[in-house]
């Protein structure tokens, strides 16, 4: 089943490249924290109520052990959004360093559990299976009030993630661009209103049991050129950007018996790369810098992921006001 779907997924991606808004949900109340549980201490799990996705949501942060004002770093998980770990943490923690590479940093890393094939975004109506979504709304006006109050936030903020969450990181910070200074989008699909990416997010919603007509609407749908981190892109001026992506073919880590890690991971890695290009193609012609990395190798995968943030590290240091 999931090589089918990766399969369908490729065929949009390696086409040759060529170069109304959705009206955010506005939440009936103010969000609030329900309860807060430490479960170290520099980690703590966050339940707020959200209007907007009418549930408590659990939000994990990494903090600092001291008291002092801080920026705060929001990392956007793949596809599955902690559904490995049955919603208990986020993939970042559960699948890289994360923990131990931020414990000597004044930042706040805060990481939304859940949120399975939505990339991140207000979908148009509820979904029968995946619920209701209205990524955007808590993560941009509900959440970042509630951080800052609660963990010594001082209202500087960046964004990241990968796959599915690279593609919705640039995308809120497009739509968002006066509440975030930089992004690091890692092997994500940043041009997602051409017929081919459209079929690609499509098949990634679907493939969770999405019905992917509920987010931005059929193909062609203005919401998806509205939420497209390529029509957006001249609102990433001035933005601190690093994109990242490998190019499918096997690397240092893609050894030993697990044979999907490239017969899916490798396919996946290529459709990151096609749309990378495209978007780093975009960014020349409107001359807003960005450091964008192509490794030589490497397929979709979780060890490629926690060595792109360290080589993002210096680019998200800057938009944080760390560097």
């Amino acid at each position: 089943m999931l090589r089918a779907v990766v399969a369908t997924l490729v065929a949009a991606f390696v086409l040759p490249l060529s170069v109304t808004s959705v009206v955010s949900a506005e939440p009936a109340a103010s969000a609030r924290v329900d309860r807060v549980e430490s479960l170290t201490a520099r980690r703590s799990a966050v339940f707020v109520y959200s209007p907007s996705m009418q549930r408590v949501v659990q939000v994990q942060v990494l903090h600092p052990a001291g008291d002092g004002q801080r920026p705060s770093l929001y990392l956007l998980d793949g596809v599955s959004a902690g559904a490995e770990s049955d919603y208990r943490e986020s993939t970042w923690t559960q699948r890289t360093d994360l923990v131990d590479f931020v414990a000597d940093k004044n930042v706040n890393v805060v990481l939304p559990i859940g949120g399975t094939a939505s990339y991140y975004t207000d979908w148009l109506a509820p979904d029968p299976v995946l619920g209701v979504n209205a990524w955007e709304t808590f993560l941009t006006k509900e959440l970042p009030p509630l951080i800052d109050a609660r963990f010594a936030g001082n209202g500087v903020n960046a964004i990241g993630g990968l796959s599915m969450g690279a593609t919705g990181a640039a995308s809120l910070i497009a739509r968002n661009p006066d509440l975030y200074r930089g992004v690091a989008a890692l092997s994500g699909c940043l041009d997602t209103s051409k017929a081919s990416a459209q079929d690609a997010v499509r098949g990634t919603v679907a493939y969770k049991g999405g019905n992917p007509d509920n987010m931005w609407g059929a193909p062609g749908d203005p919401a998806w050129a509205a939420h497209d981190p390529y029509a957006l892109a001249e609102r990433l001026r001035g933005k601190e950007i690093f994109i990242s992506t490998g190019n499918g073919l096997p690397g240092p880590y893609d050894v030993g018996p697990d044979a999907e890690a490239l017969d899916v991971g490798g396919p996946l890695e290529v459709g990151a790369f096609v749309c990378t290009i495209g978007f780093d193609r975009r960014l020349r012609e409107l001359r807003i810098p960005a450091t964008i990395v192509y490794r030589p190798y490497g397929t979709h995968s979780w060890p490629y992921w926690q060595d792109d943030l360290r080589t993002a590290w210096p680019t998200l240091e800057r938009a944080l006001g760390l560097g």
